[in-house]
């Protein structure tokens, strides 16, 4: 039998390590989206990438892969996905036939007037100062950088 000294933290406790709060927040976070977004027919990563598209269309799917860290193999999917449900459009750049391009459709334009909602409707169902919840997306932000 081993004895832990109590007076020492021990760095293996589970509530001292930054990977588990993250992925726990994360799963918490991302679950608290979905009945948001169900009504615009939007999974989460589908809205990212549509958040990313509403930023700025038409964008290259390699530059979509690069602004939401997504592989071509996740991205591919939800791209699909987005232009059946004729949100996006994708074609071969003119200029550059290895480069495609993705574009916002009419009907994917008009879904951000409904997706302006969802940013308040995460803080109220988070119940947090907006102060405090930006203080965390920067510190996160902050760490992301730290990993590139």
């Amino acid at each position: 039998m081993t004895i832990v000294d109590t007076s020492i933290p021990d760095p293996l406790a589970l509530d001292r390590q930054v990977c588990f709060a993250l992925a726990a927040t994360s799963r918490g976070v991302i679950g608290l989206y979905r009945p948001i977004l169900e009504p615009l027919g939007l999974t989460h990563p589908q809205y990212l990438v549509m958040l990313a598209l509403w930023e700025r269309s038409p964008r290259t799917v390699r530059d979509l892969g690069e602004t939401l860290l997504l592989e071509p193999a996740t991205l591919s999917p939800l791209l699909k996905r987005l232009e059946e449900a004729g949100l996006i459009t994708r074609r071969r750049n003119p200029a550059d036939e290895r480069a495609l391009d993705v574009s916002l459709t009419d009907k994917g334009v008009a879904l951000r007037s409904r997706a302006e909602a969802v940013p308040g409707q995460v803080v109220e169902r988070l119940g947090m100062p907006l102060a405090e919840l930006e203080s965390i997306r920067d510190s996160l932000t902050a760490l992301l950088d730290h990993l590139r």
